[in-house]
């Protein structure tokens, strides 16, 4: 199994006998596998062969199965029924024996109600298995179409997801070598606001500076969060490659999901630690390239 998209559609057309059917099944995103059938009158039977089909093939996703079936005049039988016609012939010679009138002709006979009767032939066992093994076929092959449509569309996700995490890891480079981030920026900084603690409390316990000026020094420094991004980029490499290699567990569209969600967050921090215009531009832009990345999770199985 390779990686795939939840987003796809497929039609499979059939025919057997005197009918004529359509398939169509589309899938769209979900949290979950969701199965929904729409199916002509008497085609019940169908829905749990659906659903059990699609379970094989997906983990995830919307899907609605729609059948259009048709059918066309089957071959005609024509029942003579002789009896009637013999009792209405015996009746019309009785009558004219007693009075004189022309005999009335064959076709005005054979007119009446009940003297011929013309009806489709019955459908047979092998038949109607017949018909029911090719529209399940037909559901199987509209199904495989999908299944390939998906793949396809994941294909093509995972050349989006791959450029979005370049240029992530292209931006942490370029926050690791703004000037904010150097080690004589960040202790001029905290020199700088331990001076103004002492400015405006002169008397301040060399315990409680030193409380403060840890919290200002952990405030300042915003590489434990690069660091966390970069290993968050790094994770969801291995989680494609896995995905591409039809390796580990499945559906990864959740795993890749939630390491969107802690990168936003580290993000969030960084712009919120940032007291550097710069850093905070590339906060902003990572921030941007990461909620780009999620939307287009969101269509990975």
């Amino acid at each position: 199994m390779t990686i795939a998209s939840m987003t796809g559609f497929a039609r499979a057309d059939g025919r057997n006998g005197a009918y004529n059917w359509t398939w169509e099944v589309r899938s769209v995103n979900g949290r979950s596998l969701d199965t929904r059938s729409r199916l002509p009158s008497g085609m019940d039977w169908l829905d749990p062969l659906a659903r059990e089909a699609i379970a094989k093939r997906f983990r995830r996703g919307h899907l609605s199965v729609a059948l259009s079936l048709t059918r066309s005049p089957g071959r005609l039988q024509v029942h003579l029924n002789r009896e009637l016609l013999g009792e209405l012939i015996a009746a019309i010679d009785e009558l004219g024996a007693e009075r004189s009138f022309a005999p009335p002709r064959l076709d005005s006979l054979l007119a009446i109600r009940g003297i011929v009767e013309v009806t489709e032939e019955e459908e047979g066992e092998a038949e109607r298995e017949a018909r029911e093994g090719a529209l399940a076929q037909s559901l199987n092959d509209a199904l495989d179409d999908l299944g390939a449509a998906r793949r396809q569309e994941g294909e093509r996700l995972v050349s989006v997801l791959l450029e979005q995490i370049d240029g992530a890891v292209a931006l942490l480079e370029s926050a690791k070598r703004t000037a904010a981030l150097q080690p004589d920026a960040i202790r001029q900084r905290l020199s700088e606001q331990v001076a103004r603690l002492l400015d405006a409390q002169p008397s301040l316990p060399d315990e409680r500076l030193a409380q403060e000026a840890a919290l200002l020094a952990t405030r300042a420094d915003v590489r434990e969060e690069l660091d966390r991004l970069a290993s968050h980029m790094s994770a969801t490499r291995e989680i494609i490659a896995e995905g591409e290699s039809g390796e580990g567990a499945f559906p990864i569209g959740r795993r890749l999901d939630f390491l969107a969600q802690e990168a936003h967050r580290e993000a969030n921090t960084l712009c919120s630690k940032s007291t550097d215009v710069e850093l905070t531009r590339i906060g902003l832009d990572l921030k941007a390239l990461i909620d780009q990345f999620r939307e287009q999770v969101q269509n990975i199985e």
